[in-house]
């Protein structure tokens, strides 16, 4: 039994680096669409049994209740032991896998995440890298908290780093929707880009 799991900041804090851009109202949009979207491609994959929303903020959750996902009000202050308190659920509950995934993924698709759950075949531990090789905008972790969220600062090699002291099977599996997190303006004109590309039926490479 797989879940998934997507964690959500307080609207009025959300995409700050793109403040000189667009208005806090807009902003928030931006995000709730973005949940949306991956809300919906999670679903579409039909991989998970149940797939959960963590947050603060009662409009997320409201929302999150709306598309379809589990609202999960965060149960500690703190974005890593939030994650991890949610988690514990899911571990009690008997979920052998469990996805932790970034909500601002507009070019997520269902293949991206088959692709994901079928590197886990072989790895108690599969790794998405943000675009720039830093960050970590998915993880999937059999069983849940196989390894501590160390989501954050340089998060890619602080998992890779536990994983090995585990001594886990663990591997990175990278796409263009898995990989293209928004926080920059420069990431809302590519991700803009590289849609209509793929609308327009050419092909996207990684």
């Amino acid at each position: 039994m797989y879940r998934a799991l997507i964690p959500v900041k307080k609207l009025e804090e959300v995409k700050s680096r793109l403040a000189p851009h667009l208005s806090q109202t807009a902003r928030a949009t931006l995000m709730l669409d973005m949940l949306h979207h991956v809300i919906e491609a999670l679903r579409a994959s039909e991989a998970f049994e149940r797939i959960s929303v963590v947050s603060p903020d009662a409009r997320v959750l409201e929302q999150a209740r709306h598309w379809g996902a589990w609202p999960r009000r965060e149960e500690t202050r703190g974005h890593n032991p939030a994650l991890h308190a949610a988690a514990l659920h899911d571990l009690a509950d008997g979920v052998s896998g469990l996805l932790t995934i970034s909500a601002d993924l507009p070019l997520l698709h269902p293949e991206d995440i088959r692709g994901l759950l079928a590197s886990a075949c072989e790895h108690d531990l599969v790794l998405a890298p943000s675009r720039e090789g830093t960050g970590t905008n998915a993880l999937f972790a059999q069983p849940p908290l196989v390894v501590p969220y160390r989501f954050g600062l340089d998060s890619l090699r602080q998992h890779r780093q536990e994983a090995e002291r585990a001594h886990l099977r663990h591997t990175l599996y990278s796409s263009i929707g898995l990989s293209l997190d928004i926080d920059t303006i420069e990431d809302l004109e590519c991700s803009r880009d590289l849609a209509e590309m793929c609308q327009s039926g050419h092909a996207v490479y990684l």
